[in-house]
């Protein structure tokens, strides 16, 4: 037996150098724990040239061959992130009998399948806890400690950048462009935020949570998207106003002889959720499940430490099976094959804002093509908020499917004193 495990770190950027570190600093600890050292051999970098003083004392390559074909590797660490080549690679290191580790949410919500089925095929274990909730914990949880329940929803803020915005835009009255803008200054948000504001990231994570939580397979195109750029301070303010705050939450429910849904908008989230009051750039994962109740993981969603902690964790995971001779036991969960839920046949209550001539009559005219529409509200509120000739209504619904609400907003648009439909949020309440 080796005294030593070996590993080889594909990528030297936030996360990579986040692994180094944990590494280094813990490595008596991590040591005792498993009882055997890990070291990493080799890190693959695009230029070997480049100064790095992380990786100080440790050998880089820009070849993955050296990789692959090393027999005294054990473990494979991905933390290169996007799809090609980290595919192939964690593909051909698996193919070479080598466990991986991986943080990417981009190849598990594509390509899961063929991940975890070479994987199973060659025997290897395929780690992903930092996938998700960087150095939160969930992956495990869902495999090991909430397996004896039947998880029915699986809820959360997996997003820091957006988190973040919705924030200052609650507490500062803060428009979506000002918010933006000062999230980029910050490092928040990229100089392309598509994948965070309109929604894209966490639509990858609800895919990999719904796949682990219902086991079964959750294609990322099998994901209801929407993002937050149509929020407004007037939406924040009506939120508050009903008892609500404005999330952009990620959502997956096994709906019992109906099939799954799984997708991710902005919801209007009672103020006594606990969800409610993750702030910033926390993120939060709420499950709820037949024998457990209800449970909530919360914590830093991303950066480097965090996720880093969460790979070491799986590092330590593979290493002590690598001991027992226990690697590739408990691989894929999509043992089952539940249908996707259409979109038009979930159901919701809803926030809706028209912007209506100011004139006798207008309300009953919405009431009535509401009600045509097959659409009941809760309340209604009417205000003028200085907008000449015009008032705003803000319409909740009781639990309605989709579709009606689609049906009876096509109806609304062709109504002469109606100007606009401002915004559409669907409002995430107790089940009536």
């Amino acid at each position: 037996m080796k005294d030593t495990i070996q590993i080889a770190l594909l990528g030297s950027g936030t996360v990579g150098s986040g692994v180094v570190r944990v590494l280094k600093e813990n490595e008596r600890l991590l040591t005792e724990r498993i009882g055997k050292r890990l070291a990493i051999k080799t890190v693959l970098v695009r230029d070997a040239a480049k100064k790095r003083p992380v990786l100080e004392g440790l050998q880089v390559t820009t070849d993955f061959e050296t990789i692959v074909n090393d027999p005294d590797i054990d473990i494979v660490v991905e933390v290169m992130g996007g799809l090609h080549p980290a595919r192939e690679y964690m593909l051909r290191a698996m193919e070479a009998g080598k466990n991986v580790v991986t943080a990417n949410k981009d190849v598990l919500a594509q390509f899961g399948q063929d991940v975890f089925g070479c994987a199973e095929k060659k025997g290897v274990d395929f780690q992903f806890e930092a996938s998700v909730g960087g150095g939160i914990p969930i992956i495990a949880p869902l495999k090991h400690s909430l397996t004896a329940n039947r998880i029915t929803e699986i809820m959360g803020i997996v997003n820091g950048t957006t988190n973040y915005m919705l924030t200052k835009m609650m507490e500062e009255g803060s428009c979506y462009d000002d918010v933006l803008r000062e999230a980029q200054e910050k490092g928040y948000a990229e100089a392309d935020p598509t994948a965070d504001v309109e929604g894209l990231d966490a639509a990858r994570k609800a895919a990999i949570l719904a796949s682990i939580a219902f086991n079964t397979r959750v294609h990322l195109s099998d994901v209801s998207v929407e993002g937050i750029s149509k929020i407004t301070p007037a939406d924040i303010d009506y939120a508050k106003d009903l008892g609500y705050v404005i999330k952009l939450l990620a959502i997956g429910k096994d709906t019992e002889g109906k099939g799954i849904d799984v997708r991710v908008h902005p919801v209007f989230l009672p103020q006594t959720h606990p969800l409610s009051s993750v702030n910033g750039v926390y993120n939060a994962i709420f499950v709820r499940g037949n024998a457990i109740g209800e449970a909530m993981f919360y914590g830093q969603g991303a950066g480097s430490l965090p996720t880093a902690s969460a790979v070491v964790a799986d590092i330590v995971e593979v290493a002590r099976n690598i001991q027992n001779h226990n690697c590739g036991k408990l691989l894929c969960t999509c043992y089952e094959e539940k249908p996707i839920r259409p979109l038009d046949e979930v159901e919701s209550c809803y926030y809706i804002r028209l912007l209506v001539d100011d004139k006798p009559g207008v309300l009953g005219a919405i009431a009535t093509t509401f009600g045509k529409a097959g659409v009941s509200l809760k309340s209604v509120i009417q205000t003028r908020r200085n907008i000449a000739e015009h008032a705003e209504i803000v319409a909740v619904t009781h639990r309605v499917e989709h579709k009606l609400v689609r049906e009876a907003l096509a109806a609304m648009i062709e109504l002469p004193v109606v100007d606009e439909v401002r915004n559409v949020i669907r409002v995430e309440s107790e089940q009536e």
